[in-house]
């Protein structure tokens, strides 16, 4: 009888660090299939390659005379390209700021070539008056740039507003040259 009760009791240990780590390997191994399970969920809400493809256009500015404005659209907004002459850049570059009620320099509207340089020719725009987003008129108003004939801003050679309702400058796209001639917007 001796032995059966030998048998019967049993060591009372139990192993701490084999427990923790079955608890700590499931629960990667859970982590894991859930995180396979919902990668595909959440990778299709992103923007498919066709989306991300529209979101930029690549335009080439040598085919814009000088005096000459291209009209593109972008994201469903018209942008305004324009091969301003030296007598626009000229205006732009000497206009008091202090008197336009959103103040911007021209060359804080523009974004340097390849080369680090600033070019004042080529002016890019979207083409939505910040007021109540009709598409301004060119080379026209009262300074020479663009014309809102919905409400009467009038906005200069660099697109800044210098009169009328609307609250801010035309909106600068981000863009950037690829070369000196081609440029990306979006």
């Amino acid at each position: 009888m001796s032995e059966t009760a030998n048998s019967e009791h049993h060591d009372d240990h139990v192993d701490e660090g084999k427990r923790d780590f079955i608890l700590i390997a499931t629960g990667t191994v859970a982590a894991a299939g859930a995180a396979t399970f919902a990668w595909p969920l959440v990778a299709q809400m992103g923007k498919a390659a066709d989306t991300m493809a529209a979101g930029s256009i690549e335009i080439n500015l040598s085919g814009i005379a000088e005096g000459q404005q291209l009209k593109m659209l972008w994201r469903g907004k018209p942008v305004f390209v324009r091969h301003r002459t030296p007598a626009e850049i000229a205006e732009a570059e000497n206009t008091d700021i202090s008197k336009c009620p959103d103040p911007e320099t021209d060359a804080e509207r523009l974004v340097p070539t390849p080369d680090g340089k600033v070019n004042p020719k080529y002016l890019v725009m979207v083409g939505v008056c910040t007021h109540f987003g009709c598409v301004p008129v060119g080379e026209s108003g009262d300074f020479g740039g663009w014309y809102c004939p919905c409400h009467g801003s009038h906005y200069d050679t660099a697109g800044r507003i210098r009169k009328g309702p609307a609250p801010k400058n035309l909106e600068i796209p981000p863009y950037e040259y690829l070369s000196d001639t081609v440029i990306k917007v979006g």
